[in-house]
């Protein structure tokens, strides 16, 4: 009998530590899923702005303002201030 409870204790104390280290994976593991979560939300707003961005890139304004930046062209007539250091 003795050596019935002593095994029941030691099995008690044992499902006790499993459950405490469980507990704890489970506060890990919750902490890295809102972490994901928040992740996976700034990857979409970073997303949509790409598509954006894709969407403009095929307009009329944006290759004015490239070929004006990057190509210096102008268009006919029109006439360019520069200020003078």
């Amino acid at each position: 009998m003795i050596i019935a409870l002593l095994a029941i204790s030691i099995m008690t104390g044992v499902v006790g530590v499993n459950s405490i280290s469980l507990k704890q994976k489970e506060k890990a593991y919750a902490a890295r899923e809102q972490e994901l979560m928040q992740q996976i939300a700034m990857e979409e707003a970073r997303a949509k702005e790409l598509e954006e961005f894709a969407t403009y890139t095929k307009t009329k304004k944006y290759a004015e303002e490239v070929a004006k930046d990057k190509l210096g062209l102008v268009y006919e007539n029109e006439i360019i201030f520069q200020e003078i250091d």
